[in-house]
């Protein structure tokens, strides 16, 4: 019989040489696993000696610590009923998101994706917020992953029969309602408590594919269960330095029926995204337990970094294939030369990505590049059907997924509206937008005279200032109320 525990028994155990939280009903002593915890030790000394439930399911798969920790460091269970009667202080972010979230517009009220990430900034918690919304450096190449869109303009067709509108296509063998899916984002709990199950529902309801991430907040069969039997997935995968790990992982993925496995190429290690990072002067843990080896400098990606493998590279991708019989797909694939490289190497696609201008600064938009690679894939013998090319990255319109697939898209993911749709509105949220990128691509679609995906053609669209970035673009002027600017530390008070 289990051991319960009192909340007043655990609270003792509150300093860094004798340290219990509470997680899930459960008392885990993590005294030792202090100092090798992936994502500092400043978050579980905030806990020391409390419920860490909230702060850990944003982060965490519900199993980690069954999968990762001895069974001896739980140290029973705890008294739910005297829990309950602890009382806990709302703090002044908690308070505010509170009433933002009592005063959310309704959700029909939601026109386009910049709405939901308006409403998103203003009812996220600091941490997912800065986690969602940051990006590389300067944030450059986040905004221009939109602004390059606005740089081709359209050469609509006129009496076109478009009565009727089919705007259906395959991917990786999958039919699908739309050329669009839901690209795999880490840490979907810090939006809402389903984490990424919400999305899950939402692309079954609307019949586009879902993109599981490697480092997703709930485990990886929880997502899979999730899933009609009729749902295709596909899984965003990190390579491992403990190759076993991606090994075991792969196959596991395999025999629960996911059907591409996109493999991130971008990340040998994760950039500096200063929004994420200054989160943690608002929420250090008690002073008095602080030391300078604590490590202060990272935000929510600091927990990611440490998985990832930066030996990866080509000659890895025969082990990938030894090791299943997904389709690979490379995720981050930013030049020509890599593109064919890809396609030389018989791999069964790429997407052409700056990991939402998270990496590198100054790296390209995978718009931009779109038109140049296709046009090397073509000089390889490319015919469309043993290749697909994937964008992802700054799509917010219908407009924007039409254009893609002018330029030789087999299709586009999306990343950040859906966590903002999912975050504000839930369920009911990510299908709405979906359901609005539908109404645009279709309203797109009749008025360029292009009744099917097949109709839509490189001469739909004029590129000739795709690739001047000093050309003047159209004020966007719902990217840039939706866009938080990134300020001085030293300037936040007067904001």
């Amino acid at each position: 019989m289990a051991t319960v525990l009192s909340p007043q028994e655990v609270s003792q155990h509150n300093t860094k040489d004798d340290l219990w939280v509470i997680i899930h009903g459960k008392v885990y002593d993590l005294t030792n696993f202090l100092p090798e915890h992936p994502g500092g030790q400043r978050i579980i000394l905030k806990y020391a000696g409390q419920d860490a439930t909230d702060a850990f399911d944003p982060i965490h798969p519900r199993d980690i610590i069954d999968r990762y920790l001895s069974p001896d460091v739980c140290k029973g269970e705890i008294d739910a009923g005297a829990l309950a009667k602890v009382e806990k202080v709302e703090t002044e972010a908690e308070k505010r998101v509170r009433l933002a979230r009592e005063s959310m517009p309704r959700l029909d009220e939601m026109y386009n994706a910049f709405d939901f990430e308006s409403v998103a900034k203003t009812v996220l918690k600091p941490d997912a917020w800065a986690y969602y919304s940051s990006a590389a450096d300067d944030e450059i190449s986040m905004r221009e992953n939109h602004n390059a869109f606005h740089r081709i303009w359209l050469r609509p067709r006129v009496m076109v029969d478009v009565k009727n509108i089919d705007m259906s296509t395959f991917m990786l063998g999958t039919q699908v309602s739309m050329p669009l899916y839901i690209t795999g984002t880490a840490l979907g709990k810090l939006g809402h408590p389903e984490g990424e199950l919400v999305l899950t529902r939402s692309a079954a309801e609307t019949n586009i594919i879902q993109m599981i991430p490697t480092l997703a907040s709930c485990s990886f069969d929880e997502v899979v269960d999730a899933a009609l039997a009729t749902q295709t997935q596909w899984l965003q995968l990190y390579v491992n330095s403990d190759r076993e790990i991606t090994k075991a992982f792969v196959q596991h993925a395999e025999k629960r029926g996911i059907k591409g496995l996109f493999v991130t190429v971008d990340a040998p290690q994760l950039g500096r995204r200063e929004k994420d990072m200054r989160v943690k002067y608002s929420d250090d843990a008690p002073g008095e337990m602080e030391k300078k080896e604590v490590s202060r400098d990272e935000g929510a990606a600091r927990y990611i970094s440490t998985f990832i493998d930066p030996s990866l590279s080509w000659k890895d991708l025969s082990w990938l294939k030894s090791i299943t019989n997904m389709p690979i797909i490379l995720k981050g694939v930013q030049t020509p030369e890599d593109a064919v490289l890809a396609y030389q190497n018989k791999c069964q696609g790429i997407v052409l990505s700056n990991h939402g201008g998270r990496q590198l600064d100054f790296a390209p938009s995978g718009i931009e590049i779109l038109p140049e690679v296709m046009d090397a894939l073509r000089r390889q013998g490319l015919n469309g059907k043993d290749f697909e090319v994937y964008v992802d990255g700054g799509i917010r319109r219908g407009s924007d997924i039409f254009k893609a697939l002018a330029l030789g898209a087999t299709g586009v993911g999306i990343g950040r509206p859906a966590l903002f749709a999912m975050s504000t509105y839930g369920q009911a949220g990510v299908t709405r937008l979906i359901q609005l990128f539908q109404d645009e691509l279709l309203m797109c679609m009749r008025l360029m005279g292009a009744p099917t995906v097949k109709h839509i053609t490189r001469e739909m669209v004029d590129i000739r200032n795709l690739k001047d970035h000093f050309v003047a673009n159209p004020v966007d002027h719902l990217s840039h109320g939706a866009y938080e600017r990134m300020v001085p530390r030293g300037m936040l008070s007067k904001l």
